[in-house]
């Protein structure tokens, strides 16, 4: 059988043959992390009254994604150095020495230490997970596995929030941290003793951490998360500006680094596979922001729908991305670029669609917006892993399958600084009423599809990529 027409395996298969521990140890590392940076949002308000810091919140979430950002850029050079074991035993260790700290802190400060930490463990664990994907479930194994992953992230989704707010309600919010910083020092030894087993290949010697390209990665994220906290648009601009720099600077020095490169060969290159895809996926996340930042509080002031409805409706998106991966998770290898091209299209038609929907309605419309985005990402992502992990120069495979999430995550704060200033400048802060509402969510998303535009651009050109 050609690599062309490599056949999926099934379900059976996947979790077959002594494979289940494995998946499911695997898919713990992006359980931990997507559940923990969504377990606070509904702690928040206990923490607050208890510790104080309101002024400090915002980064509790910022400090999150840098630490999250930044480790997972590091995953895929450290696997190849040091194999999996070590670095996602390593992880888990962090992520809940992490919520120690959170569970012991008496002022915020301490607690911002503590998510520093989680999300550093955290980001490193969803980096080398999809790199142990790649390497534990190669060929008609991956898509089954990707869709495991998928899963995971759409149950973390709504037990993460659920989670808060049960411990807030029967203990206190310590509680919930201490019970996700047991369950990670509990993976920690599952992962040391349950892939010692496992074979890995030739680890790739020589290359130490640039511990100054993560550095001045770090900056680059502090600077748009910056942006994405300050009210004033003049100093979010200025901040997102430096940001986007300092991100430059680091591509530029990264592409041009040896064999401790952190992303794979040709990422600055949309015309190449590498840089396509992150481009696209760059691009992409940016664009659907709109809808996570302002999306409840748009629909609560336009169509006065109460909170819980809205929490649902944005949902959607977790739901439809995790029906979908399943569902398109035994199509064949030869397939990849129509299915990928497909999920992207409905992506981008998702943002064009919440131009009218949301600021409109009625509220089926914008639930349709938030399915077909979840869909068309449930249905590309597993399949854009499979392809560009075969097009990418010899030896970068797990370099791509790290740098994906990583890029995924830093769209997300780029797309919320951005839309941050679209509203702004809409005048959000000052919208009275539901007709000036209106206006502000019309610009929102009319500034988006542009970059939606930009993502399918570079999609083109992926699934037409040849090695």
């Amino acid at each position: 059988m050609t690599a062309g027409t490599e056949r999926t395996a099934g379900w059976r298969e996947l979790l077959g043959a002594g494979n289940l521990g494995v998946v499911v140890l695997v898919c713990l590392g992006p359980w931990l992390h997507a559940a923990d940076a969504l377990l606070i949002t509904t702690m928040m308000p206990a923490i607050v009254a208890e510790i104080g810091g309101e002024r400090l919140v915002a980064w509790n979430f910022a400090l999150y994604e840098v630490g999250s950002i930044v480790a997972g850029a590091a995953g895929g050079l450290v696997a190849m150095r040091a194999g999996l074991r070590l670095p996602m035993a390593a992880a888990a260790v962090i992520f809940a020495l992490g919520c120690a700290v959170a569970v012991a802190a008496p002022a915020m400060p301490v607690l911002l230490a503590g998510r520093v930490a989680q999300g550093a463990g955290g980001g490193g664990l969803i980096a080398l997970s999809y790199v142990a994907v790649g390497r534990l479930f190669p060929g008609p194994l991956m898509p089954r596995a990707m869709a495991a992953l998928s899963l995971t992230w759409g149950a973390s989704a709504f037990i993460g929030p659920l989670a808060g707010g049960l411990f807030v309600t029967w203990a206190n919010w310590q509680a919930g941290f201490a019970f996700f910083g047991l369950q990670a020092a509990g993976l920690a030894v599952w992962i040391w003793f349950g892939l010692r087993s496992v074979p890995e290949p030739e680890r790739v010697a020589g290359a130490r951490l640039p511990w100054r390209r993560l550095g001045l990665l770090a900056v680059a994220i502090l600077a748009v998360a910056f942006a994405g906290i300050v009210i004033s648009a003049g100093w979010m601009a200025a901040a997102l500006g430096l940001g986007l720099a300092a991100l430059a600077f680091f591509a530029r020095m990264d592409g041009r680094a040896g064999a401790d490169r952190l992303w794979p060969r040709g990422a600055l290159d949309p015309r190449g596979a590498a840089g396509a895809a992150i481009l696209m996926v760059l691009a992409l996340n940016v664009a659907t922001m709109g809808v996570a930042t302002y999306g409840p509080i748009l629909l609560e002031r336009i169509h006065a729908t109460p909170p819980l409805v809205s929490g649902y409706l944005v949902a959607i998106v977790s739901i439809a991305w995790t029906a979908s991966a399943v569902l398109v998770a035994g199509a064949d290898e030869r397939h990849d670029p129509r299915i990928i091209a497909i999920g992207i299209a409905v992506v981008a038609g998702s943002v064009a669609l919440s131009i009218h929907a949301v600021p409109q309605g009625p509220l089926w419309l914008v639930g349709l917006a938030m399915l077909m985005e979840g869909a068309g990402y449930g249905m590309a992502w597993t399949f854009i892993l499979r392809r560009g992990g075969r097009l990418v120069a010899a030896g970068d495979d797990e370099r791509f399958a790290a740098a994906l999430p990583t890029v995924g995550r830093l769209g997300y704060a780029l797309g919320a600084s951005f839309v941050g200033i679209l509203a702004n400048r809409a005048g959000f802060a000052e919208a009275a009423g539901p007709a000036e509402m209106q206006q502000v969510a019309r610009a929102i998303f009319a500034g988006s599809l542009p970059v939606a535009v930009l993502g399918c651009l570079a999609m083109t050109r992926f699934v037409t990529a040849r090695r």
